[in-house]
């Protein structure tokens, strides 16, 4: 049960299309919380939860990224039992190197079957589902591995 205080957040689901023209996304690995997921953080005073999103994944990924479409979002308990809402959107690196930074320990590209084996939480895998049904929207840009 929560406590009654609300904890904002926003995040991404970074996207690419490998050489083989499979899509995949990008997976963060945080150590403290034994979890793969998706990067996201708290969104700060006078922040909107665009920039919110974009700055995270930037912060813990070392991507700068465009954000497409917003992809929904999720609601749980935090660790500290307050309510929190997370807004997700996909997004599409524009420049930087993958690699775990603040808060992260690791991170992983993988197809889209991957992730749904490897994520920790049910809330990360419909997600996935959102962004499967926008794909169609994702653009043919490929990255290096």
């Amino acid at each position: 049960m929560s406590d009654g205080a609300m904890v904002r957040a926003a995040g991404g689901v970074i996207m690419r299309h490998a050489r083989g023209g499979e899509l995949q996304v990008l997976l963060v690995y945080r150590n403290k919380r034994r979890d793969w997921t998706f990067p996201k953080g708290k969104v700060e005073p006078g922040e909107t939860d665009e920039a919110c999103a974009v700055r995270e994944v930037a912060e813990e990924t070392g991507l700068q990224c465009a954000l497409g479409e917003e992809l929904g979002s999720t609601t749980y308990i935090d660790r500290k039992g307050r309510d929190k809402v997370v807004r997700y959107w996909a997004m599409y690196p524009l420049a930087g190197t993958a690699a775990p930074l603040d808060e992260v320990d690791a991170v992983l590209w993988v197809s889209v079957p991957r992730a749904v084996e490897i994520l920790t939480h049910d809330r990360d895998r419909a997600l996935l589902g959102m962004l499967c049904e926008t794909s169609d929207k994702v653009p043919s840009l490929t990255f290096p591995e």
